[in-house]
């Protein structure tokens, strides 16, 4: 084989094996990544937080001002706010709105204003998956590229992470990884998940590495012995590290060899990590503690080489086409509690100013009830959070409030005016990515002015 089809065999191998049951103990440590042209020199991460089931953005950034609730109170019906529920997580930002717009949190949302008052978080209004810049004229019509199979859950997940439908092979949080982990110092772990394999940390070379919420996927269970005997394991360890002449053999020998030092490596770095006293939200599901080993890498990320990494979490119950006055306000909770831990946290530990989270999610909801829920929608509103943000702002145009209006394509299903294009490539720019290098992370980025790349919501 040339060199040039070793490695993509081996890359599309390394892709397949995330079906297997051995995806784990294969994935965790994949080739390392050809070296790439960028570079760091101090530290910073980005951590997305990604909502699985297409959050109701009208019910977590709700109209507040009369006018606006109004509107909003007689499309959702039964499921709207009260508006006196309101009152405490209004959001009143630097510049007030035009037209004397406002908007509030939903009320379990409430953790997160103290962060939005002293300037450290942005909501951006109407984000979704596009191709190119695109008008309600345009969708009527199909005079331009639409993402595929809108308002299905996988094809909406992949695109929104990987700005391709399902079967993508790379996401851009990957993809950004590829263009920076040669500055890092073990580059298996540029790209981290919490929440098991996902498309947006996959990258061409940058492969995912998967940790639980207490640190590495033990190998072997971190067995030392094989059936009570210490020789045994030693034997086993030997056939699964050992070389081979078989090039397939010898690479997945390699692979594992790689994983059992770095699963050494970060085992003994996450034993000497800093105490986070910041206090750990209790009964807010698994969303906060997948925050909390993301606290702990990027504390000790000095002691394993890592200059730049891109972290994912998640949470899931979204889907809430029933049910909403009752799941919506848990989930909420927790995505509060853990965000504003996750805060705190890395203000104790000194790194605000370096570390950027953001909600994702596969689109939003319709703002017509269905009865006591909501259905697949498209634009949604999200949240960007950290030390470096331009926060106490708005980013982007408030939607008109209607059904079938000039914003929504029918029950108030938002046509996105940003793109998650524009959103990805504000954060990869703080990140470190070039103009130059930006379409290699957000291949649709070409279809925007160079001037709505960066949408100024970070320093």
């Amino acid at each position: 084989m040339t060199d040039l089809s070793r490695r993509a065999f081996l890359q599309r191998a390394g892709a397949l094996s995330i079906v297997g049951g051995a995806a784990p103990f294969v994935m965790n440590l994949a080739a390392i990544g050809e070296a790439a042209a960028a570079t760091a020199t101090d530290y910073k991460a980005l951590v997305c937080i990604f909502l699985f089931g297409g959050n109701d953005y009208a019910n977590t950034v709700t109209p507040y001002d009369q006018a606006s609730y109004d509107l909003y109170a007689a499309n959702r019906g039964t499921i709207a706010h009260l508006r006196d529920t309101l009152t405490p997580t209004v959001l009143n930002p630097t510049n007030p709105l035009s037209g004397g717009r406002q908007f509030a949190l939903a009320p379990n949302l409430a953790p997160l204003i103290p962060v939005f008052n002293a300037g450290r978080m942005a909501v951006m209004l109407n984000v979704g998956a596009l191709v190119q810049p695109t008008s309600k004229t345009n969708y009527t019509n199909r005079s331009v590229p639409l993402p595929p199979k809108l308002f299905s859950h996988n094809d909406q997940q992949s695109f929104w992470q990987a700005s391709s439908p399902e079967g993508a092979t790379s996401g851009w949080g990957g993809r950004i990884g590829d263009l920076l982990q040669s500055g890092n110092g073990a580059s298996a772990l540029t790209c981290i998940s919490a929440s098991g394999n996902s498309v947006y940390l996959a990258g061409r070379t940058a492969i995912q590495y998967s940790v639980t919420t207490t640190g590495p996927i033990p190998l072997l269970n971190n067995a030392t012995t094989l059936f009570g005997s210490g020789a045994g394991m030693t034997a086993l360890r030997g056939l699964m590290t050992g070389a081979r002449t078989n090039l397939f053999e010898n690479e997945h020998a390699t692979v594992t060899r790689r994983s059992i030092d770095l699963q050494a490596q970060v085992t003994a770095a996450l034993a000497a990590s800093p105490t986070i006293t910041t206090p750990f939200p209790a009964n807010t599901g698994n969303l906060a503690e997948q925050l909390r080993i993301v606290l702990r890498l990027i504390s000790v990320s000095q002691e394993l080489g890592a200059r730049r990494q891109v972290f994912f979490v998640s949470l899931g119950g979204f889907d809430n086409h029933d049910s909403m006055l009752t799941t919506h306000p848990v989930l909420m909770t927790r995505l509060g509690a853990a965000m504003r831990y996750f805060y705190d946290a890395t203000v104790e530990l000194g790194i605000a100013d370096r570390v950027t989270a953001f909600t994702g999610s596969d689109f939003g909801r319709t703002l017509t009830s269905n009865a006591n829920g909501s259905d697949h929608g498209w634009g949604s509103h999200h949240f960007v959070m950290g030390g470096a943000v331009n926060g106490r702002a708005f980013y982007g145009n408030p939607p008109t409030i209607a059904n079938n209006g000039p914003d929504d394509v029918g029950q108030g299903r938002l046509l996105p005016s940003l793109s998650v294009d524009q959103y990805g490539s504000t954060l990869a720019n703080w990140f470190g990515v070039s103009s130059g290098q930006m379409s290699t992370a957000l291949p649709n980025i070409n279809n925007y002015n160079s001037s709505t790349w960066n949408l100024g919501f970070l320093t």
